[in-house]
C-alpha cells in the first residue's frame, strides 16, 4: 500500500480510515477525542492499545502518543493493572465543572455582547433556527450538534482566545455527560427560550443579562440537577 493512502484505507477491512493531515499521533488522537466527546467512547470503557492499532491501521508506537496526550487532556486515565480507560467523573466533581462551565460560559456571552460582530450575532440567529427545526422533528441527536455550534460561535464572539480555549477544553471534558441533559423530558424545549433570552441580551449589548442568561442556561439547580444524576447510567460515574 503506498505511504500516500488514508491510515487504514483498505478495501474490504472494517478498520478506520484517518484523514491525511498532521501525524499519525495527531490524526489518531483527533479522532479519539471526537470519538470520546460524542460518547461513542463511553466513560469507564477501555482502550487497548493493540485493539486500537489494529482499528485504525497503525503500528503501536501512534497509538501511545495519542493516548499521552488524551490523558494530558484529562480525556483518558491510566489505571494500573487495568490499563488506559475512558475518564469518568465523579458526582460532586461533575457538579463543580457544571458550575465552572456555567462561570465559564457566561463570561463568553458577556464580552460577546460587547464584541460580537454584526455576522456572528446573524450565524448565532440562524443555528438557532435549525435547532427550532430540530425540536419541532423531534430528533435530539441532531438536537445536540446544532445546539454545540451555536455554542461554538458564541465562544468565538467573545474575541478571547485564552477564555475561549478553556471553555471549550471544559466543554469537551463533559460532554458525555452533557449529552443526558439534552436528553431530559422538556430540556430541549426549555434551550430554544434560554438561547432567545442570550441572543437577545447581546443583540442589545447588555453585557450582564447576557452573563446570567448564559450561566443559568448552563447551570443545573435543584430538581434539574436531581433528575439529571438519576438518569446518568452508574456505568458512567466512579464511585
Amino acid at each position: 500500500m503506498s505511504e500516500d493512502m488514508l491510515i487504514g484505507e483498505v478495501a474490504g477491512d472494517e478498520r478506520t480510515a484517518l484523514p491525511r493531515a498532521g501525524t499519525r499521533a495527531d490524526e489518531l488522537r483527533a479522532r479519539l477525542e471526537e470519538m470520546i466527546v460524542s460518547a461513542e467512547l463511553a466513560p469507564g470503557e477501555r482502550l487497548d492499545e493493540a485493539e486500537l492499532a489494529t482499528r485504525f491501521g497503525v503500528s503501536r508506537t501512534p497509538v501511545r502518543e495519542a493516548l499521552k496526550a488524551l490523558a494530558a487532556m484529562g480525556l483518558v486515565e491510566v489505571r494500573g493493572r487495568q490499563g488506559v480507560t475512558v475518564a469518568s467523573i465523579s458526582i460532586p466533581i461533575l457538579i463543580e465543572m457544571f458550575e465552572m462551565m456555567a462561570a465559564m460560559e457566561g463570561l463568553c456571552a458577556k464580552l460577546a455582547a460587547r464584541r460580537a460582530s454584526p455576522a456572528q450575532k446573524a450565524e448565532m440567529r440562524n443555528i438557532h433556527a435549525r435547532l427550532v427545526e430540530a425540536l419541532a422533528t423531534s430528533d435530539p441527536p441532531r438536537f445536540y450538534e446544532i445546539n454545540r455550534e451555536f455554542h461554538e460561535v458564541l465562544y468565538d464572539a467573545s474575541h478571547a482566545g485564552f477564555i475561549a480555549q478553556q471553555t471549550r477544553a471544559l466543554r469537551r471534558r463533559v460532554a458525555a455527560y452533557r449529552r443526558y441533559v439534552t436528553f431530559q423530558p422538556g430540556r430541549m424545549a426549555a434551550t430554544i427560550g434560554e438561547h432567545e433570552t442570550i441572543m437577545q441580551a447581546i443583540e442589545r449589548a447588555d453585557a450582564e443579562a447576557a452573563f446570567k442568561a448564559a450561566s443559568d442556561h448552563v447551570m443545573l439547580l435543584g430538581d434539574d440537577m436531581a433528575d439529571f444524576i438519576a438518569a446518568l447510567p452508574k456505568s458512567l460515574m466512579r464511585a
